[in-house]
């Protein structure tokens, strides 16, 4: 058993919503509370999971509650044992925001989701619930092939959203991280996302959402063929040298990291695009090494205000996400991780 106490260890809650819905198809969305009670189950020699990131829409969350049930819902987080460490703003067209890429109407759009997700915020801060963590977006522009029209224009139109979301977020005393996936025009390569940060240039209160799957489809060329470092049937060696490349130019930008596993594949269901597919920690046709490569990711991650990771698993089955076993050899790799590349 390690000493490390830091990083603190969370669960994500959205993993119960996204991808999932009420349509023909579509398996239901998990609530809140059952997904509170699947991560409280989680035990490990003992140890058990310090918090959870929360994903502020429905069902989860109305985004127009007031601030007593929204002090409701930290009491019942708080009830668990658990701290809020992230939280996603509702930046989509169909939740509150809009493409940050689209016109003036949309960008407001996107803008409103960050004020409205600095507000539940300063509520969790208030409350005592949060005390780290970060506000996750993504540029809400959906697929690259609008974005490839003309790539220099979208990209400053995205950064000049960024901008203003970034000064909302410091008025706020908050952070944002960007999520660096194959879905998201402007985040869809590293190559991409190292060039809108870049362009935002504010390190202070914008940074990077690292993701162990989807910066491994970044490294596959998804949807930016281009940038490619790897072919499918790649060495290991092959691997290293290019998750190094990687790592050390999106490593510095880095706020907010999820743990995760991949197969080399992308996955969609509902209406998210397919982005790089979450895998079980134990899934045998896994192809990443989660405990090595999260040490690249958490190298002076004290020093960027890191004070918690976060397991990713978008788009699981319901019936992998009831399962007690998921949950315990998730929770066992991220006490790994944390033996491995944390801190007291």
């Amino acid at each position: 058993m390690s000493s490390n106490t830091l990083p603190k260890l969370h669960n994500a809650m959205w993993p119960g919503l996204v991808g999932k819905g009420n349509e023909e198809g579509q398996e239901p969305p998990i609530s809140l509370e059952r997904m509170l009670e699947l991560t409280a189950a989680a035990e490990v020699n003992g140890q058990k999971f310090d918090g959870i990131d929360y994903f502020l829409f429905l069902p989860h969350t109305d985004p127009n509650a007031s601030d007593d049930e929204l002090k409701k819902i930290a009491d019942l987080i708080q009830g668990h044992g658990f701290s809020v460490g992230s939280l996603v703003a509702p930046i989509w067209a169909g939740t509150i925001g809009d493409s940050a890429m689209g016109d003036a109407e949309a960008r407001e759009k996107f803008l409103s989701a960050v004020r409205m997700a600095c507000r539940i915020a300063g509520l969790f801060n208030a409350h005592g619930v949060r005390k780290y963590g970060a506000i996750r977006i993504d540029s809400a522009e959906f697929g690259v092939a609008k974005f490839l029209e003309d790539p220099d224009t979208n990209l400053k139109r995205i950064a000049g959203t960024f901008k203003e979301a970034a000064k909302i977020a410091a008025d706020h005393g908050e952070r944002l991280a960007a999520e660096g996936e194959v879905c998201w025009a402007g985040l869809h390569s590293w190559k991409a996302a190292a060039n809108l940060l870049e362009e935002v240039g504010m390190p202070e209160t914008l940074g990077f959402q690292a993701d162990l799957a989807h910066t491994y489809t970044f490294m596959l060329g998804y949807n930016a063929p281009e940038d490619a470092l790897l072919q499918k049937d790649h060495t290991e060696e092959e691997f290293w040298t290019a998750y190094e490349k990687v790592t050390d130019l999106l490593r510095p930008w880095t706020i907010d990291f999820h743990v995760a596993q991949n197969d080399g594949e992308v996955h969609g269901a509902g209406s998210h695009d397919k982005t790089g597919k979450h895998c079980t920690a134990d899934d045998p046709n896994g192809k990443l090494d989660i405990v090595k490569c999260a040490g690249y990711w958490l190298k002076d991650a004290a020093a960027r205000g890191i004070q918690h990771i976060c397991w990713d698993g978008c788009m699981f089955p319901n019936a992998t996400l009831e399962s007690p076993e998921t949950w315990n050899a998730i929770l066992d790799v991220m006490l790994k991780v944390r033996a491995a590349h944390g801190w007291t």
